[in-house]
């Protein structure tokens, strides 16, 4: 009585609690996060515990129905009749685990009955196929109603969250990133882990589905499967992460709750538009409805299909001339753990060094990076710095940890800067004898394309194809 007494203060004195402050109440009083949540809910309602979970599991009543139409012979013009086919003849084993394998199965028959009779929405109809499928598979696996009932709350009170901050299209905060993160939540919960363990699973969960764009507005065949199927498989994985190792996630929940609603409409702008483009030409749509469209209409639209399709098959090619043979794909090793943010820069730093060869001994070391890479020095820096002084390649780990405090005994300045080109990574080298320079823009994969050099861009080419570097144009 004592702890419900100081949880309900704790309430109280916080209200409305953020999915952190909740996190933090349960952490400071040692109680489960679902019991917060349930407490919170009988605060807000003035209902008892047994009606707050009935009136939960009384929400979930229509979908659990569109699971069963799923399951035997609905059809969705997106995604066909996949419930009946996963288990028309015995479940079919997508997955070994048998709990997730059947939320797996039961969630996306949520969404063949999402298009037969509708779901209850939570963010959206996307998020309420993982919640229901999760729940049904809780009951078939013979879990109590009371147990069932409690993860249901916890996963909408998840959901309650990317309900407000889903402002426009996106699965990042709806059916991928809404489900993913409740699934993680109640993956947590049901295994028995700490508040601190459920933070670091949701943090986890949600990474993923950062900017994810609907398939667009679920209009293409099939896609959603693997959207909002995922939100179960991410779900779990972040929970075992969390429950079974001492991965960092030094993130708190509500930031990364924040960061995701507030790139979600940069993404419904920017990334939506693109996906759009070129998956227009796959929209299914419906017999009687395209008799309402004028001919003129729909001769303009099959041009502008004709035209993107053609588009992409040119730009696929583009990049098809830009490929190695698979003996030489893989290219070196990079040391830090990214391509993009420790490989190009670290490459442009390895032709600046090469560019000061014979120039007499260096003194200093200018280095600029865009911001991205600046917030992300302490990877990088490291590898600037042995591809500079050392001429390095992206392999040598020893070097990597080394680098630095050889460079210090060798008393070399190293002057680090933010610039405002976006991909710039430029190094300037000064020696006893010279300067030169490397300006260049990041590409992943280790490659650079370089925009100027000092004393030569040709030599700074021609220094990157000796050293195996490869050099794009754009």
């Amino acid at each position: 009585m004592k702890n419900n007494q100081e949880i309900q203060r704790l309430i109280h004195e916080k209200m409305p609690l953020t999915i952190g402050e909740v996190l933090e109440i349960a952490e400071s009083t040692q109680t489960r996060v679902v019991d917060v949540v349930i407490e919170e809910a009988m605060i807000r309602s003035k209902m008892t515990k047994e009606e707050v979970l009935a009136k939960v599991m009384d929400e979930l009543a229509h979908n659990l129905k569109a699971i069963e139409i799923g399951l035997r012979d609905g059809y969705s013009p997106i995604m066909g009749t996949v419930g009946n086919d996963l288990t028309k003849n015995g479940e079919v084993v997508l997955f070994q685990d048998d709990f997730i394998n059947k939320a797996l199965i039961y969630t996306l028959a949520a969404q063949v009955g999402n298009h037969v009779i509708g779901l209850n929405p939570c963010a959206g109809t996307g998020d309420s196929c993982p919640y229901t499928g999760f729940v049904r598979a809780m009951q078939v696996c013979g879990y109590d109603e009371n147990q069932v009932a409690e993860m249901a709350a916890l996963m909408l009170k998840v959901g309650s969250y990317f309900r407000v901050g889903k402002t426009t299209t996106g699965c990042n905060m709806e059916g991928f990133g809404a489900g993913a993160t409740a699934v993680a939540a109640a993956v947590v919960a049901m295994k028995n882990g700490s508040p601190k363990d459920m933070e670091r699973a949701m943090v986890l969960a949600i990474s993923p589905t950062i900017a994810v764009p609907c398939t667009p507005r679920v209009m293409v065949p099939g896609l959603c499967g693997t959207h909002i199927g995922g939100a179960i498989l991410i779900g779990n994985l972040s929970a075992g992460l969390a429950l079974h190792t001492d991965i960092e996630v030094n993130v708190p929940i509500d930031v990364m709750l924040v960061m995701a609603a507030e790139v979600h409409p940069i993404s419904a702008k920017e990334v939506v538009p693109v996906v759009g483009e070129y998956l227009k030409p796959f929209f299914k749509t419906k017999e009687e409805v395209e008799q309402l469209i004028t001919e003129e209409v729909k001769k303009a639209e099959k041009a502008e299909m004709i035209e993107t399709l053609e588009k992409a098959k040119e730009k696929a090619k583009k990049m098809a001339s830009g490929t190695s043979p698979i003996t030489n794909t893989l290219g070196q090793a990079v040391v830090g753990g990214s391509s993009q943010a420790v490989g190009s820069p670290t490459n442009a730093a390895r032709v600046a060094h090469y560019l000061a060869k014979g120039k007499g001994s260096i003194k200093k070391v200018t280095i600029e990076l865009y911001p991205e890479l600046f917030a992300r020095r302490g990877i990088n820096i490291p590898g600037i710095i042995m591809g500079s002084v050392f001429g390095s390649p992206t392999s040598d780990y020893e070097m990597y940890k080394e680098g630095i405090d050889k460079m210090k005994e060798l008393g070399i300045d190293v002057n680090v800067v933010m610039g405002e080109d976006y991909g710039i990574q430029k190094i300037t080298i000064e020696t006893e004898n010279d300067t030169v320079m490397i300006d260049t823009l990041n590409r992943g994969g280790g490659r650079i394309v370089i925009r100027d050099a000092y004393p030569s861009k040709e030599e700074a080419i021609k220094w990157a194809k000796q050293l195996g570097i490869a050099v794009g144009d754009q």
